[in-house]
């Protein structure tokens, strides 16, 4: 019964097996797929704050503060104190690292096209808006 009817078994299968198809097709980056999504969140006109980034990633602010490590020893990160809350923190997306994500979002893109293409009897838009819906 859990094997046919189980969501969490289900989607966490195929959370799975995306993961490392972005995985794979990031490694020329030196990036796995939760870094890029990351780095992508920070892709704002302003620094966000850690409790927004942490919201949307559905992560913890100890979870988050361990996934930018990594990307702030390489230089494409820098977490700076809130000007407006010197209490807060903000994150701040480097030059370095918005080069990076123009080079990757090409082949994140190509390699969204080719699993939507590769199933295309699934309405991937009405898939998302579920999954958001269940988050």
């Amino acid at each position: 019964m859990v094997k046919d009817r189980c969501l969490c078994l289900h989607v966490q299968r195929a959370a799975r097996a995306l993961a490392r198809r972005f995985d794979e097709e990031l490694r020329p980056f030196e990036l796995t797929n939760g870094q890029f999504s990351l780095l992508m969140s920070l892709n704002r006109p302003e620094p966000p704050p850690m409790g927004p980034v942490a919201s949307l990633l559905a992560m913890d602010r100890t979870t988050l503060t361990a996934a930018l490590k990594p990307l702030e020893r390489r230089g494409l990160v820098r977490i700076a104190a809130d000007s407006a809350d010197r209490r807060s923190r903000v994150l701040i997306l480097t030059d370095k690292g918005r080069v990076l994500l123009a080079r990757a979002l090409p082949v994140w893109k190509r390699t969204h096209e080719e699993i939507e293409n590769a199933v295309p009897w699934v309405d991937w838009d009405s898939l998302r808006k579920n999954l958001t819906a269940i988050s």
